[in-house]
């Protein structure tokens, strides 16, 4: 079976492709701070070795990647036009393309200087990488209420738990929306901080009962994005990569 390389597939897995710089350096500097053993795979053949990012340039235009141990293996490597890097980061697959590649000693070890990769993909085993609402953010989806043709249309606010390029989850309000699996609704509105509302339709995939902290149980839904346009899932991936940073970074300052 040939090995499967998602970055190689633009059209299938273009959702999942970062190509803003500070998302890129996020990611990366997370292989590195975690250390993580990166498998690179010699111009996307079945040949790979073994290897790690030991540092990021000053400059942030190039990545040091360890050699391997063999010196045979790396000759091999000075010739070759690039390395399909992966990775897992916290169980998130990690893949970019490594080019331009130069063999250099690095602190008293051979090592390889490669570019700075244009576009790295980020791909959760689960498909999608979920996120839990911060409380700070109060995140909530409208959705609209079918009445009478006479009715003024309205909608009820629902309060997001958590959110992923596939779906949100939600507290179902105490009154005014029936919710049960398999339904769907139209034209809801995903409030998110500092963007416009993304309108799409949900459908409703599983409902079960948790306790909130205060003690009070409460029906959760997982809600599944139907037909939700490309730039949407987009908008919604940098605003998880974001919020992301910000509470890893207030994690550090602690």
């Amino acid at each position: 079976m040939p090995l499967k390389f998602e970055l190689l597939q633009a059209d299938d897995y273009s959702q999942y492709l970062l190509r803003e710089k500070t998302d890129i350096l996020f990611n990366l500097r997370g292989l590195l701070q975690k250390r993580a053993m990166i498998s690179a795979f010699i111009d996307a053949s079945a040949d790979s070795f073994l290897t790690a990012l030991l540092a990021v340039t000053p400059d942030e235009r190039h990545l040091i990647l360890d050699a391997a141990a063999d010196d045979s293996l790396n000759r091999r490597v000075e010739g070759a036009e690039q390395l399909i890097c992966v990775a897992q980061l916290e169980k998130i697959k990690i893949q970019f393309a490594a080019r331009e590649i130069v063999r250099f000693p690095f602190e008293g070890h051979e090592a390889f200087r490669v570019r700075m990769p244009d576009v790295v993909l980020r791909l959760q085993r689960r498909e999608y990488y979920r996120l839990t609402a911060p409380i700070s953010h109060s995140l909530s989806c409208l959705i609209p209420v079918a009445e009478g043709e006479s009715a003024r249309p309205r909608s009820v606010e629902a309060s997001v738990i958590d959110i992923s390029g596939g779906g949100i989850a939600v507290l179902v309000p105490p009154q005014g929306l029936a919710f049960e699996p398999e339904m769907e609704f139209a034209d809801c509105r995903l409030m998110l901080p500092e963007t416009g509302p993304i309108v799409t339709a949900i459908k409703v995939r599983n409902l079960f009962r948790i306790t909130h902290p205060n003690g009070q149980v409460m029906l959760r839904a997982g809600c599944e994005f139907l037909g939700l346009p490309g730039n949407m899932s987009t908008t919604i991936q940098r605003y998880i990569l974001r919020t992301e940073r910000e509470l890893n970074a207030r994690h550090r300052i602690r």
